[in-house]
């Protein structure tokens, strides 16, 4: 069998022209050691790997050892855990984004912070093409490329899921068998998983059946709720402008502080669910995910939010929040209405400042308690008890004013059914005498 030149095979996949150097998006799992491989062997190629850590929790040194063994020309490692929870997991959290009303976007709003340095890195190695290790099945390869295309359109893409031959992990795994790739994975392997500092998230395998309950031995930043303490915890979160900034009065910077919040949450089994959630390319996909941190978070900002935020701000929010979760979710985090929807939450959350207090027992959580410097919230007004700042006789105006519209309504009904009733009469009557003494047929009954 003939070997295809750089040429022919840049051809054969697609590609607009043959890569002679390449950043790969790597991870050091199956897919990813495979691709570093079969790249440098389809293209003749030097491969650049990539990782950006975002908090996955990994052995970056072994990582870096996987990737020079298996032909890397070099391994560049990016710590982004910072960036990613000051740019990414916090204005997320602010716009109360969260997709079809469960999932907090742990993984969605990495991707467009790994694709921003694969380019970084691309231009810094003098690399022609980008490449990464998502299918052609899920929302992955949509939300790398899309960042692509905002920032650097004209690079060259390569994915190799969706040109190679391979088309399961089997596969993968004989290929990595046959070229003496070092991977750690089998072909029994009951779930794959994806982590960083805002989640953790768990699909295929035994998940793929939406009846087949979750083992529960995959959980890593959460306990079973079951086996939680058995003494509620209290924990209070203090913002500013929206931005969180403390934890039980500690100042923390964003990744500490997440980090934080992931092992108190996790201690008391906060943050799992269970969904069957709709991909942005039409089919539905079942995800357990873990989010300890971030599902406090949520829930404390929306409590300094409810004494500080306009009652009209706070819809409009709320609106723009689905908005705002499905751009992110589908992979537009660069796009001119995402820098709108921004603009827009910076402006909302401009003295929504103050602390709430939470309390976890057992996989749950309740607001305990709420504060701020500058609440929109006044005792002296909402007080039953005697006051001087509100006469409640005002109360019969706005009521009546309110009241206009349903009057007139209910008004103009009245006319529109009173009109009817002569109607209807002749059409009755005129019913009942077309049918006086007229013959019945034989038969008919």
């Amino acid at each position: 069998m003939t070997t295809a030149t750089p040429a022919e095979a840049a051809q054969r996949y697609g590609l607009e022209k043959p890569p002679k150097k390449v950043v790969l998006a790597y991870s050091g799992g199956l897919d990813t050691s495979v691709m570093l491989h079969w790249i440098r062997k389809t293209f003749d190629c030097e491969v650049v790997a990539y990782m950006a850590n975002v908090g996955q929790a990994e052995n970056i040194p072994e990582i870096e050892r996987k990737a020079k063994k298996t032909g890397a020309a070099e391994m560049w490692t990016l710590d982004l855990r910072e960036e990613f929870v000051k740019d990414y997991v916090f204005p997320a959290v602010r716009a109360n984004a969260v997709y079809e009303g469960q999932y907090l976007l742990g993984t969605s709003l990495a991707r467009p912070l790994i694709s921003q340095y694969q380019l970084a890195v691309l231009n810094e190695v003098g690399a022609d093409t980008v490449a990464h290790g998502a299918t052609g099945k899920g929302n992955d390869q949509v939300r790398f490329e899309l960042g692509y295309a905002a920032l650097q359109p004209n690079v060259q893409v390569l994915a190799p899921w969706r040109s190679w031959d391979m088309k399961s992990r089997a596969d993968l795994i004989a290929y990595a068998q046959q070229n003496n790739i070092e991977i750690d994975a089998s072909p029994d392997k009951p779930y794959s998983c994806d982590r960083n500092l805002l989640h953790c998230s768990y699909e295929g395998g035994v998940l793929e059946d939406p009846w087949v309950d979750a083992p529960a031995d995959i959980f890593t930043l959460t306990c079973d709720p079951r086996q939680a303490p058995d003494t509620p915890e209290q924990v209070t979160i203090e913002f500013v402008d929206g931005w969180p900034t403390a934890v039980n009065g500690e100042k923390l910077k964003g990744a500490a502080l997440l980090t934080r919040l992931n092992e108190i949450g996790g201690r008391h089994g906060v943050g799992r669910i269970d969904i069957v959630e709709n991909r942005f390319i039409g089919m539905k996909s079942r995800g357990v995910y873990e989010t300890p941190g971030g599902t406090l978070l949520h829930a404390a900002l929306r409590a300094v939010e409810s004494i500080t935020m306009d009652r009209e701000v706070l819809r409009m929010r709320d609106q723009m929040a689905l908005k705002f979760a499905e751009t992110t979710y589908y992979g537009f985090w660069f796009s001119p209405e995402m820098k709108a929807m921004h603009a827009f939450v910076d402006a909302a959350m401009e003295g929504v400042t103050g602390t709430a207090r939470l309390e976890l027992y057992k996989g749950s959580w309740r607001v305990s308690g709420r504060t701020s410097p500058f609440p929109l919230y006044s005792e002296e007004h909402v007080t039953f008890e005697d006051d001087n700042v509100y006469h409640q006789k005002d109360a019969e105006g706005f009521i009546r004013l309110q009241g206009l519209r349903l009057k007139l309504a209910a008004q103009r009904q009245a006319k529109i059914a009173a009109a009817a009733e002569p109607e209807i009469d002749a059409v009755i009557q005129a019913d009942t005498t077309e049918n006086v003494d007229k013959p019945v047929p034989v038969g008919a009954e």
